[in-house]
């Protein structure tokens, strides 16, 4: 087997087509009560990019990092109470079911992206026809686009597998780097027009 290729151990993906990838799999069990132990893995485990194959057993490909934070967090959850077994598999059959879930998880986060990137296009034109043309406004809408760079740049990690959203998503990205430098060239005009 193969972990793909590239000095990272992350899976890959030629042609669109699963080659032999490794997975992680975790398989735990949480007490029922406290809820709010179930639900803080569940968001690890989201947060991760790891996909559900069925309740309380989540995979993905494997990469050095992918393996050590499964590794933590198993460790957190025998500390609550619980049990947990990561283990390295590969997919016997079913192969590219498991790397579509995977491409369809990191697919919606790109989709997710695109949409508030429509919300920070939206939010700059309703401050150009308002004429708030402000260094409070551009600093605001500034730090709304480093949230959406960071954004992007935490799904681009975790899609390792070549998800077909992710040059959406990069151009909608850009696509706000653009208006907010249009943006900001208004508000430097005001700035040196006021003096």
């Amino acid at each position: 087997m193969t972990s793909g290729s590239g000095g990272s151990g992350a899976a890959q993906v030629r042609d669109g087509a699963a080659e032999e990838v490794r997975w992680l799999v975790l398989v735990y069990k949480i007490p029922a009560e406290p809820s709010r132990l179930r639900a803080g893995v569940w968001r690890r485990i989201k947060t991760l990019g790891a996909v559900y194959l069925q309740n309380a057993v989540a995979a993905m490909p494997y990469s050095a990092g992918a393996e050590r934070a499964l590794r933590v967090l198993r460790n957190e959850i025998t500390e609550m109470g619980g049990t947990a077994f990561l283990l390295g598999s590969e997919v016997l059959s079913g192969s590219a079911d498991a790397a579509d879930a995977f491409n369809a998880a990191r697919d919606a986060e790109y989709e997710e992206i695109v949409d508030k990137c429509q919300d920070f296009r939206r939010e700059i034109e309703k401050e150009e026809r308002a004429a708030h043309f402000t260094f409070a406004e551009l600093e605001e809408n500034d730090e709304d686009l480093t949230k959406l760079r960071t954004w992007l740049a935490k799904v681009e990690a975790r899609d390792v597998l070549g998800a077909s959203g992710r040059a959406e998503a990069k151009e909608a990205v850009q696509g706000c780097e653009q208006i907010l430098e249009r943006y900001a060239a208004r508000v430097y005009a005001e700035e040196e027009g006021a003096h």
